[in-house]
């Protein structure tokens, strides 16, 4: 069953990427309700209507249910079971199931193992006696990463012996991790996917992904990796989604270590990484989420040009806003901002994109225009 423009759609969560999904969605001719509870919900200040409410509130999970043709979320942390309850009344993409896999890095991990997908060495830490057992298996250097609620660097621990494995877990309050092998790596890189409730799937290009205290920084596209390399990230890519049985926007992290191609986590939903699809391909990772939920047919990945992609975090904003005139007067630059009220160190506010000729000039656009919105004018004695 397709559904066509002018139905009304849901979106858990009013973060950017709900936003960004809401700005596809009513561009396309649909309406969005929005559920988050935050009433400065940047989703929700762009949609049809915003129900200020929890994930689990009963009246508000009922409007929706009667009001919206199809449902979807912009975060894996949803209630699994939220997702299940809509289920009954009206489509929900992705279905509970991938979701709860990929919101528990537990199950995530030895989903991964059990499909036959190579990851990084891990072990479960459920108890004291599990973390001594890990640490015997897995040793230093290693990451102890909590498994629930853990996103951008939090709730993960880099240890290099029992005593700061056992400390850490006791500030992650004892709560069930993951402790894994933390890995040389040769670069990281990420694939976005659609895959539709006909299992046909579309592909983006391979993005490379440099991280900052645990945050994506900065994301350029193509990748610099071969291509058979990238070849092979879209194709584990395909068959992880395939055997997940996933419908809608799905993206897979990759380590490349030592030259060997590791599954590091998944996320189903569109990605911070995947941003640059905006600008940068004919059907961006938003319309193509609208498209995978609505059941109508997937999206032209094509890449137009190469791109890099940098994320504007709160830190900019100290001790002023940053100097956005210096950005826009780049031709080759698109801004995004988030509308959010407050910038804390941190916290993703937008980002920009830098179309170029090459990569190699993309990035450096990119990176001389940040450091151009970052600097400040002394002030005249």
């Amino acid at each position: 069953m397709i559904t066509l423009p002018g139905a009304t759609l849901g979106m858990l969560g009013g973060g950017q990427l709900g936003r960004m999904f809401t700005v596809a969605a009513r561009t396309m001719g649909y309406n969005v309700i929005v559920l988050d509870p935050d009433a400065a919900s940047p989703a929700g200040a762009l949609a049809t209507e915003h129900l200020r409410a929890g994930y689990q509130d009963a009246k508000a999970l009922d409007h929706l249910a009667r009001a919206c043709a199809a449902v979807t979320t912009e975060f894996e942390n949803v209630p699994a079971e939220t997702l299940a309850a809509l289920a009954q009344h009206c489509v929900v993409r992705p279905g509970s199931r991938a979701v709860a896999t990929a919101q528990n890095r537990i199950t995530e991990k030895i989903f991964l193992r059990d499909n036959g997908f190579a990851t990084a060495p891990f072990a479960v830490v459920r108890t004291e006696a599990d973390l001594d057992a890990a640490w015997r298996a897995i040793g230093a250097p290693a990451i102890l990463k909590v498994a629930r609620f853990g996103y951008d660097g939090k709730g993960q621990a880099v240890v290099r012996n029992l005593r700061e494995a056992q400390a850490a877990w006791e500030s992650m309050r004892r709560e069930p991790c993951v402790l894994e092998r933390r890995m040389t790596l040769d670069t990281e890189v990420s694939v976005v996917l659609a895959r539709g409730v006909d299992h046909a799937m579309v592909v983006y290009p391979v993005s490379e992904n440099t991280h900052a205290n645990g945050i994506l920084d900065i994301t350029v596209v193509p990748a610099r990796i071969s291509a058979a390399r990238a070849r092979q990230a879209q194709t584990v890519a395909r068959r992880l989604a395939a055997r997940l049985q996933y419908v809608g926007v799905l993206a897979v992290e990759f380590f490349i270590s030592r030259g060997k191609l590791l599954v590091n986590e998944i996320a189903p939903r569109p990605h911070n990484s995947g941003h640059y699809t905006i600008d940068a391909c004919v059907t961006n990772q938003f319309e193509q989420q609208v498209r995978a939920l609505c059941g109508l047919p997937l999206g032209d990945t094509r890449l137009l040009s190469p791109v890099a992609m940098v994320n504007l975090l709160g830190d900019l904003w100290s001790p002023q806003a940053p100097r956005w005139e210096r950005l826009l007067a780049s031709p080759r630059a698109k801004l995004h901002l988030y509308g959010k009220l407050e910038a804390r160190p941190g916290r993703k506010m937008g980002h920009f994109s830098c179309l170029a000729t090459t990569v190699g000039k993309a990035r450096s656009e990119a990176l001389a225009l940040r450091r151009a919105l970052a600097s400040r004018t002394k002030k005249q004695k």
